[in-house]
């Protein structure tokens, strides 16, 4: 019976962490220019998307903020032709940009539960190198590679490496000092046309 739900769940990893893997790499000027740090201090960010309807997790992103901010959205299917994009690490991550990020995700059939943890600069540097390097993400992988990420950090080494977002979330939230918020939209499903807007607004990236 378990392996019979694990399949019925597998094809929600599937709808929001994409089919398969698609390398892209941006070209230096283009990364370069994008580079955005933000004035805060070094955080990571766990971003889990939940299921309205059944509780159950559907995608997960991890952003860095260190000596620049960026967005490590593996597998996923959010983008903007003027945020450039290296194996699903997104550059020049401003609030703006972060915003756009929550709309694309929290709609009608899910929500998005946002947890912030300030980090010492050497953690932040570390994940930072270890997005970057980590490649692009294949097919309902969102969640192993984040927790594979975290895993690698120091301070981090018994963090659950896991596919499923809810688990990675709740381990997460049990590190000293994690802030949490939940964020909910009654935006249509179908989120095609959010895309379309931001991306008719290239303003967005600054």
């Amino acid at each position: 019976m378990r392996k019979i739900l694990l399949w019925l769940a597998l094809p929600v990893f599937l709808a929001a962490c994409g089919t398969t893997a698609e390398p892209k790499w941006a070209p230096d000027d283009e990364v370069a220019q994008a580079v955005y740090r933000h004035n805060g201090p070094p955080t990571l960010t766990l971003f889990t998307v939940l299921s309205n309807r059944s509780g159950a997790g559907a995608h997960a992103g991890l952003m860095v903020n260190g000596s620049q901010r960026v967005m490590f959205d593996p597998a996923g299917t959010w983008y903007h032709p003027m945020i450039p994009e290296r194996n699903d690490v997104h550059f020049g991550i401003t609030d703006r940009v972060v915003d756009f990020y929550l709309d694309y995700h929290s709609r009608e059939t899910y929500h998005t539960v946002v947890q912030t943890m300030q980090v010492s600069p050497e953690v932040a540097e570390a994940a930072l190198r270890a997005v970057q390097s980590y490649g692009a993400v294949p097919k309902a992988q969102c969640t192993k590679s984040v927790t594979a990420i975290l895993a690698s950090l120091p301070g981090f080494q018994g963090f659950p490496q896991t596919w499923f977002p809810k688990r990675a979330m709740a381990a997460f939230g049990q590190y000293p000092g994690v802030t949490t918020r939940t964020v909910r939209d009654d935006d249509s499903d179908d989120n095609t046309g959010v895309l379309e807007g931001y991306i008719r607004a290239p303003a967005i990236v600054r």
